[in-house]
């Protein structure tokens, strides 16, 4: 869920043209009022706690408290997409998270969860210059959005090859809005079974934040080949990090509705 694409280098300089708007990009993403509170609600309180064993969460610390945020998860199942919310997310942070999702995810019943969560749509073969636009708009807003650079899932316990989408978009949306100081946080998420069921223990580990700005020097295509080196060696770190579970994360996390 929630995969990412490699952007063309036509969409890149259309959108190094171009001007963004962040009103008018904030509007194509929702998260509803209502909706996304019962929903974490619900999951984060009742379905998490009934369905997973033991759950370690380490890094908290890191997750910067305001401006613009990329949080880069490994990919291995499903759930991440609500277990990254419980770890980082409005429980936590009091923030939400916008996820970049493909477009085959926001049809029939389950496009109309997501796209009122947070969730907006991209076409991974042919990324819309709009989409491009919006995501920029997101960071420009200070929003939290969630991209995952392997773009699929993969339950080998591997870090497998990055799509350089992410790099490009960050250093491009820094470049386009100088100051904006966006932060990609990687994210290693491993269960203790490739096929999650029931009791599985969960590690989330959030690692140190990368600066964005470290890495323009003028080349974007040298810049982000540099950054998604950096990004894959953190998460690589991240996912061979051994973890004691001993004690079940629940009891450090607020029970609390919002």
């Amino acid at each position: 869920m929630m995969e990412f694409y490699s952007a063309s280098t036509n969409s890149e300089s259309q959108l190094t043209n171009t001007s963004v708007n962040p009103k008018v990009a904030s509007s194509t993403s929702r998260v509803s009022s209502w909706l996304t509170p019962l929903a974490y609600c619900l999951g984060h309180n009742v379905v998490i706690p009934l369905f997973f064993g033991k759950i370690n969460i380490k890094g908290q610390e890191n997750i910067p408290k305001n401006g613009p945020v990329i949080f880069a998860p490994t990919h291995r199942s499903r759930w991440d997409s609500l277990l990254l919310p419980y770890a980082t997310g409005r429980r936590v942070t009091g923030r939400d998270m916008r996820f970049m999702v493909t477009s085959s995810e926001c049809q029939g019943i389950q496009g109309w969860f997501v796209l009122r969560m947070g969730g907006f749509p991209v076409d991974i073969q042919r990324p819309a210059i709009a989409t491009l636009r919006h995501t920029v708009g997101l960071m420009v807003d200070g929003e939290m959005l969630v991209i995952y650079p392997e773009g699929g899932i993969y339950r080998d316990g591997k870090v497998h090859p990055l799509k350089s989408g992410i790099s490009r978009l960050a250093l491009t949306a820094e470049s386009i809005h100088p100051g904006l100081d966006i932060k990609i946080i990687p994210v290693g998420i491993n269960y203790s079974q490739p096929y999650p069921n029931w009791g599985t223990d969960v590690n989330i580990h959030i690692g140190e934040s990368i600066k964005v700005t470290d890495y323009i020097n003028g080349c974007l295509k040298k810049d982000a080949k540099r950054l998604t080196a950096d990004l894959t060696n953190k998460l690589q770190q991240l996912s061979h990090q051994k973890s004691e579970i001993a004690a079940h994360a629940f009891a450090e996390m607020p029970n609390s509705c919002v």
